[in-house]
């Protein structure tokens, strides 16, 4: 164990991989995943209740207020993946194939996460107000945003989005978060007191949606949708999707002089793809006969993303 830990490697390390297994060998169907759907739903809607109780109102002001960061993690977001994009494309494009090449453009202009970005940010120590606002921006943004570069980039018309991605950012998270603002002088004090309790959902959330996220992939059978040639090729480019997009954020970081919480902010937020808003995306502009090749590269890179930074963000440091 000693070993492990020297690699960086602890028991929530563990306890992810063991998740990740759990969701491939015993994925949870039917009933079971309805129900698991739920409690995903609730734990996320405590943790940012959570969030909302324990933070000053000034710190989110200046959270709100901080327009480099603001502007430097909507900017990696919008320009710069789409960018990294099309030069991957251009570069292996007919190794993966018309389909699974165009999954990885649609990878690069979806928005970030929300949860695991701001999750990954409070454990290692960063600027969580300013990843809140980082990350529900590029949400809300995205739902228009994301289908018009689609638009742009793959010659994909019509289509259009459902509002549902702008409801749950609503109601899952800025919703619980304003109620434990309101709630603060109650509740701000013994949350702050007991910060086992935030740290315990942070990580209970981030095992959640790693289960969640793997199982669901399984019952699709979105492993089998591929040759294995074609998925051994997609899970290098992905990989180094994920390699580029996270040094790019961790110079940026450094070049522009963020304090080491923006660092950590801009690195979770800059560098992360929601898979919660980018299936109903990709259901809304593909067709169904090739929307599983579609969105493997989106599952690829988001459990990737999910363990590197669990990874990072134990070492409670910026990158």
């Amino acid at each position: 164990m000693n070993y492990l830990k020297r690699l960086g490697i602890d028991t929530y390390m563990l306890l992810l991989l063991a998740t990740v297994a759990a969701g491939i060998i015993l994925p949870v169907h039917g009933t079971g995943a309805e129900s698991l759907r739920h409690v995903t739903y609730w734990a996320v809607s405590l943790l940012f209740f959570l969030y909302g109780a324990k933070l000053d109102p000034g710190a989110v002001r200046a959270g709100l207020l901080n327009w480099r960061l603001q502007g430097l993690t909507f900017g990696a977001t919008y320009v710069l993946f789409p960018l990294l994009g099309l030069l991957l494309v251009a570069v292996f494009g007919g190794v993966l194939g018309t389909t699974v090449a165009t999954g990885v453009l649609f990878l690069a202009v979806l928005p970030s996460t929300i949860q695991s970005s701001v999750a990954f940010t409070s454990i290692a120590g960063g600027n969580v107000p300013a990843a809140i606002c980082a990350a529900s921006v590029s949400n809300l943004v995205g739902v228009a945003l994301t289908p018009a570069l689609v638009a742009l980039f793959l010659h994909q018309g019509g289509g259009g989005v459902s509002l549902d991605a702008i409801s749950k950012v609503g109601m899952q998270i800025l919703l619980p978060f304003v109620i434990g603002q309101i709630l603060r002088p109650w509740l701000g004090g013994f949350v702050n007191q007991h910060k086992t309790v935030t740290m315990f959902v942070d990580r209970g959330s981030i095992v959640l949606i790693v289960y969640a996220a793997f199982s669901a992939s399984t019952v699709s059978g979105l492993w089998a949708a591929v040759p294995l040639s074609t998925l051994v090729t997609v899970f290098a480019v992905v990989w180094l999707f994920l390699t580029l997009a996270m040094a790019a954020m961790v110079a940026i970081g450094k070049v522009s002089g963020l304090d080491k919480s923006d660092r950590a902010a801009l690195f979770y937020c800059g560098s992360t793809k929601s898979l919660a808003s980018g299936l109903p995306i990709a259901t809304a502009l593909f067709a169904p006969d090739i929307l599983g090749a579609i969105v493997l590269p989106l599952m690829i890179y988001h459990m990737s993303q999910l363990l590197v930074c669990a990874l990072v963000a134990k070492q409670n440091e910026a990158p």
